[in-house]
């Protein structure tokens, strides 16, 4: 069985995704495992980061746990799978509390500016953003990420954030949503991919996604 490994370093909405990577992977080869060892996350086939909370209670607890290491040598040559706080994880810095973070995809994290901004209904923006939102799939070099194979454009996916990732290069975004202006809400850089919106909150088009990254196969 290919083993996939979910990093429980204290600060993930581990049970629901473990649920959905393990609905996924219904009448496949893949064993899904929740784990808080080293030594599972290197032996694993693919992985996955999720995060929630404040941005430097995760990147601390990430160190603190001993698991900063086996993520970043997964990120070398696995399929990695960042999931909200697990994306913005990803980048160099967030200015949330003046956070640095794990340097894998170039580019910073920062709050919604959305004061004197309105909603089509007159309402104002609220932080955080919390609820369905629409996602925009962007091309990479001319082509949709695999991950996207069978979720239409447009779909709708489930956010809950005060910060979004702003990547240095737009060709890392792999899709944007809009919340008083267009944001990175995905991101793709070789065998790294990751979202801000929750998946395993996102019904069917989320267990397409995550049903894709247990097949991808990056180059």
């Amino acid at each position: 069985m290919r083993r996939v490994a979910v990093v429980d370093y204290g600060m993930g909405n581990l049970r629901s995704v473990w649920q959905a990577l393990v609905h996924a992977a219904q009448g496949g080869d893949c064993q899904v495992v929740v784990t808080a060892q080293p030594e599972e996350v290197a032996a694993a086939e693919r992985v996955v980061l999720p995060g929630q909370g404040a941005i430097r209670d995760c990147m601390g607890e990430l160190v603190r746990s001993g698991l900063q290491g086996a993520v970043l040598e997964a990120a070398r040559n696995k399929p990695l799978l960042g999931v909200c706080i697990g994306m913005q994880m990803l980048f160099e810095h967030s200015e949330e509390q003046d956070t640095p973070g794990l340097g894998l995809v170039p580019g910073r994290v920062v709050k919604f500016q959305l004061d004197g901004r309105r909603q089509d209904d007159g309402s104002h923006f609220k932080l955080p953003q919390m609820g369905w939102n629409q996602v925009r799939q962007r091309p990479a070099d001319g082509a949709l990420h695999p991950l996207w194979r069978d979720v239409p454009d447009g779909a709708w996916f489930y956010f809950l954030h005060s910060y979004h990732a702003c990547p240095s290069d737009e060709c890392h975004t792999a899709a944007d949503s809009d919340y008083g202006g267009r944001f990175t809400c995905a991101v793709a850089r070789d065998n790294i991919f990751a979202t801000q919106f929750h998946p395993e909150k996102s019904a069917t088009h989320g267990l397409t996604l995550y049903r894709n990254f247990l097949a991808w196969k990056p180059h």
